[in-house]
Formats: C-alpha cells, sequence, structure tokens
C-alpha cells in the first residue's frame, strides 16, 4: 500500500484526520516551494486525475460527468412541486437545525427556502424518520443546502424496528415503508463514530423500508475507524424492503483530495444483505481504515476492506452503471468493492464504468480492486478495471 511518492502517502494519510483538509493546505503550500527534497518538485494536484472542478460552495460536483447509462423511472427525482413542509422563509438564519428536525419527523415532501446562495445547516443530532408518520419522506436541498454534523453527529436515521422510532407492522425487518429519498443535498462533516448500537453510517443509516440518493453528494463523513463489521463513511444501509435495492443516482462520494468519507469498512457506503444499484456516481477517495480484515486476525481489531463500497451478507447483487470508482484505500482488501456473498448467491454487474487507481487490498480472483468469492457470478461491459494496486 505504499507509494512512489512519499507525499502522497503522506496526503492520503492526513485525510483520515478531522483537521486533514486545512493541513494539507498547508503542507501543498510548502512542498510547492521546496520539493520533497528541496529541487523545487511540483506538490500534487488537489483534483489528481481528471475530475471536475469545485462548485462555488467548495466542492465537487455531484455525478460522474461521464456517466450516460439511462435512469429507470423508480431511481428518478421525486416530484417536489407541491410540498407538505418549507424549511425557512428565505433567509438563510430561517433554516435552522431545528425546523429541518422537526420537518424530518413529520415526514412528506420537504424543501428548503434559505435565499438564492448556497447555506449549510449545521445539526446538533441526527434528524430522526419516524415509522407513522407520512410514509413518503423526500427532502430536496434544491441543490444549494449542505447538511453538516459538524464532526460530532451522524445527519440523518431511519430504522423501522427502533421502538423509539414507532414500530408500525410486525415485521419490521420487512416493510415497504417509509420510503426515504435524499435529492439535490449535500452531506458533509457527518460522524457516527459515538454510535455503538446503530454503528457506522457516518452521514445516513438505514434500515427498512426504501431509500434511494439521487444528485447528493457526500464529503468527509465519518464512521468507527476499526471493526469487521462497521462501515459506510457516509451510508450505512440494512433489510431493504422485498431485497430490492438502494439506487444510488448522480451522486460523489469525496470526488476530490480532501473530501472523501472514511470507516473502518465500506469508506463510501456498507450494508449487510442489501442490493445497490449505482448509476452515473462518482466514488473516489474514500478510504477502508481499519485492519484485520473479516473475521479479525489474531491481535487485530479487524476491518480495513472496500475502499468505496462495502457489500456484505447473502442473495444480493451490486450493479455499477456509468460510474467511477478510482483513488480509493483499504488496508484489507477490496480497494475498489468488497462483495461477499455469505451463501453463495450473490451477483456483480458492471456497465459502462470505470474503476481505476484504487489502492491497496488483496485478494483479487477475477478483476484487481474487487475482492469476491471465485464463484460470485459478474458480468462486465464497455468497462475499464485496471491499475489497482
Amino acid at each position: 500500500m505504499t507509494t512512489t511518492d512519499p507525499r502522497e502517502n503522506i496526503l492520503r494519510r492526513l485525510r483520515r484526520h478531522p483537521l486533514g483538509t486545512l493541513c494539507m493546505a498547508a503542507i501543498l503550500i510548502f512542498m510547492s516551494a521546496c520539493g520533497s527534497g528541496g529541487g523545487g518538485t511540483e506538490a500534487p494536484s488537489a483534483q489528481t486525475g481528471d475530475f471536475p472542478t469545485v462548485n462555488p460552495d467548495g466542492g465537487p460536483p455531484a455525478g460522474n460527468p461521464d456517466g450516460t447509462a439511462p435512469i429507470p423511472a423508480e431511481a428518478n427525482l421525486e416530484d417536489v412541486t407541491a410540498p407538505d413542509r418549507i424549511v425557512g422563509d428565505g433567509t438563510p438564519e430561517s433554516c435552522s437545525a431545528e425546523a429541518f428536525i422537526d420537518a424530518v419527523a413529520r415526514g412528506g415532501t420537504i424543501v428548503f427556502d434559505c435565499g438564492p446562495d448556497p447555506v449549510t445547516i449545521t445539526l446538533p443530532e441526527p434528524a430522526r424518520v419516524f415509522n407513522d408518520a407520512d410514509p413518503d419522506i423526500v427532502i430536496d436541498g434544491g441543490g444549494l443546502v449542505s447538511l453538516s454534523g459538524g464532526g460530532l453527529t451522524r445527519l440523518l436515521y431511519m430504522n423501522t424496528c427502533d421502538e423509539d422510532q414507532v414500530w408500525t407492522t410486525d415485521h419490521c425487518q420487512n416493510q415497504d415503508h417509509p420510503r426515504l429519498t435524499v435529492q439535490n443535498l449535500t452531506f458533509v462533516n457527518g460522524n457516527a463514530t459515538a454510535e455503538t448500537e446503530y454503528d457506522g453510517g457516518g452521514a445516513i443509516w438505514v434500515r427498512g423500508g426504501r431509500f434511494k440518493a439521487v444528485n447528493c453528494r457526500f464529503f468527509n463523513n465519518v464512521c468507527a475507524d476499526e471493526g469487521p463489521d462497521v462501515g459506510g463513511g457516509a451510508i450505512r444501509v440494512f433489510s431493504q424492503y422485498e431485497g430490492l435495492p438502494v439506487y444510488i443516482v448522480n451522486c460523489t462520494f469525496g470526488g476530490a483530495e480532501g473530501y472523501g468519507n472514511l470507516g473502518s469498512n465500506g469508506g463510501a457506503i456498507s450494508s449487510i444483505g442489501v442490493s445497490w444499484t449505482l448509476i452515473n456516481s462518482l466514488f473516489s477517495y474514500n478510504s477502508a481504515v481499519g485492519y484485520g480484515a473479516n473475521p479479525a486476525q489474531s491481535g487485530t481489531p479487524g476491518g480495513g476492506s472496500g475502499g468505496a463500497i462495502y457489500n456484505d451478507g447473502n442473495t444480493m447483487t451490486l450493479t455499477v452503471l456509468g460510474s467511477r470508482i478510482a483513488y480509493n484505500d483499504v488496508n484489507a482488501h477490496g480497494s475498489a468493492i468488497f462483495f461477499v456473498s455469505n451463501d453463495h448467491t450473490g451477483d456483480i454487474v458492471i456497465d459502462d464504468s470505470s474503476i481505476t487507481d484504487n489502492i491497496g487490498g488483496s485478494w483479487y480472483p477475477v478483476y484487481d480492486g474487487i475482492s469476491m468469492h471465485s464463484d460470485t457470478p459478474i458480468t462486465v461491459s464497455d468497462s475499464v478495471i485496471e491499475n489497482n494496486s
């Protein structure tokens, strides 16, 4: 897991520190002037590769700019022309954390009126979905709203099997509601490291019902940094209704140096027994920072698999369409994707996608960068999978 340039190694490790972005900015300035050996060598770019430039609010835009995969109707944006709740009355100050948390608790279609400029709402605690509220919850940021955990808290929590959120069926692990959609939003600085019972999911934790994310960005979200069965620096999902997939459409996880998400496993997303369909999305600079794999090797805490994506469980599918997975890193297995179907019934489909330049890992029986059982069916078409180490 070493790089040829020691400066790159320093920068990669700094991303894992809460102040890493600020530290990198200072080090990049210093390196630009001095070089690693005092010879004036140019510092590594803050955006290695041909990723898009940042938006005016300071972050890479949503989605893979080269993604052209068709989007199924059920995976598309939800209609918000007749919202049930409006957070704010036209000014940034009116878009308070309290107003947002209350709107989520009440459910329905939620939009924001915070003025014409980008705004960040910093939450003191997660917004929680109540299972007996509106069965459909749509949260649309209009491309202007960032939800921040301030480096202290997770941002969104939905759990059909949590009595505190009200049980609505006698089969909480397999019910069709709530149906949560997040769209046109940025999730930044979420932190679930203090969570014990519902661990993982630095930005979003979901169990039950249905979940999808469309046109969203996930920056600098973190969860527990060690352990074999914890993960999802940005998103952690369990128990989707009837095994239907989670849709991630035109979303960015990381996107540039200093913006990546991290967790013990699944730097970007993690799940157990859940299917995913990833469409026209970008996963880059995310890290699986645990070590010792799963099950944990003797003397280790376990973890470190799935630089971008961690899938574990039984029957499940992973479908990657029009997406790019690059510059993610691990300490154990699957620098890009870790996919283990315990009963050997899962399968992977990759089409019109690029999986390149992911760092570290081992156990690649078919494609480097993807750790899976050798008998896992995998279909790859019109895609590039290379230079993963």
